[in-house]
């Protein structure tokens, strides 16, 4: 869904810029709830207020809950069939390639060359740093996620506030 969303608010219709963009997926994360929902939330009230935050939000939960209502019903009948089984296996490395596209996609724009020196520099790790350290401590570190949530959020208003008192 992330690319989906970056191709049509960042490259097609220009909304935000790709550094926004990063720093908004950081934020959508830390948020709880779904990352396209918080991400149709920030977009929709930059675009259009409160208006634009229902029209993006039914945007992006209508239709997927449509489709899986369709498939729910489909499948609750056919689900022993083998062939339907193999399908829903099939899925499986789809589902981890969407889930690691906006990832490297990420990786890639953090990580810029420096024009004079031709040397590689970090323009905006942040987004890619939390996302990398909340799945380690998730997998490895069996951290509950409610917690992870917590405190990034909690560190998201701590840097928001260094960077606001950092402006004045």
């Amino acid at each position: 869904m992330l690319p989906l969303i970056q191709r049509e608010v960042v490259d097609r219709k220009g909304w935000i810029d790709e550094e926004e963009f990063l720093n908004m997926i950081a934020l959508a994360q830390a948020a709880p709830g779904l990352i396209a929902v918080n991400s149709a939330i920030f977009i929709g009230w930059r675009i259009g207020g409160w208006k634009g935050v229902a029209g993006a939000v039914l945007g992006a939960v209508l239709p997927s809950f449509l489709i899986i209502l369709a498939i729910a019903m489909v499948f609750r009948e056919w689900k022993e069939i083998p062939a339907v089984e193999a399908v829903f296996k099939g899925i499986r490395p789809a589902v981890v390639a969407l889930i690691a596209a906006p990832l490297v996609k990420m990786a890639k724009t953090a990580v810029t060359t420096h024009p004079s020196s031709k040397e590689k520099t970090c323009r905006n790790a942040l987004p890619l740093l939390i996302s990398l350290t909340a799945a380690l401590l998730i997998w490895l570190g069996h951290v509950n996620p409610v917690w992870i949530i917590a405190a990034t959020i909690v560190l998201t208003l701590v840097i928001i506030d260094i960077m606001e008192r950092r402006k004045r």
